[in-house]
């Protein structure tokens, strides 16, 4: 466990030798999708504040969708539109190290305190940007970091019109 949650702190830390370490880590698959797991249920709790009970089943689910989304999008955009001379890497290697991308959400818990939810998903949603783009850098070994920014801004950009699409087409957030 100590194991799990220090390279949990190290990811949020963005630090690039963890992002190298489980990029090359087959075994971190599963401890990766724990962090994302761990980071959609404090999104879940965090959202109670503003949207009620059912924010933890569809916080949870949201931010799930919305990571699983988003990582395969900066995979296919990072590999094959916009890889560098020695980008080679897997999807699994690319769900390992964005898995562990997702550690600073861990703080959106905080949301569920009244009046601190949309400063703590702001923050939240900031840092874990930031570590996307340290951990698309490491998986692609992009020497560019521009690169990394802008193969995850597309992502983000395109992960959040479908999942815009899919809230209207469930009725969320509709009266």
């Amino acid at each position: 466990m100590t194991n799990f949650m220090n390279r949990m702190i190290r990811a949020a830390k963005l630090d690039v030798h963890l992002y190298e370490e489980v990029e090359a880590d087959g075994n971190a698959t599963r401890p990766a999708m724990g962090v994302v797991l761990l980071s959609s249920l404090a999104a879940g709790v965090g959202s109670i504040g503003s949207i009620g009970l059912g924010g933890i089943l569809f916080g949870t689910v949201a931010a799930l969708a919305g990571w699983y989304i988003w990582a395969y999008l900066t995979y296919f955009i990072g590999t094959k539109l916009l890889p560098e001379a020695q980008t080679e890497a897997d999807l699994g290697q690319l769900l390992r190290t964005t898995g562990f991308s997702s550690a600073p959400g861990l703080i959106r818990v905080l949301g569920i305190i009244p009046g601190l939810g949309s400063l703590v998903f702001a923050v939240a949603s900031v840092w874990m940007l930031v570590t996307m783009v340290v951990a698309v850098r490491q998986a692609l070994d992009y020497e560019s970091t521009w690169r990394a920014v802008g193969v995850c801004a597309i992502g983000w950009i395109i992960q959040t019109l479908i999942l815009a699409l899919l809230f209207i087409l469930v009725g969320v957030g509709t009266p």
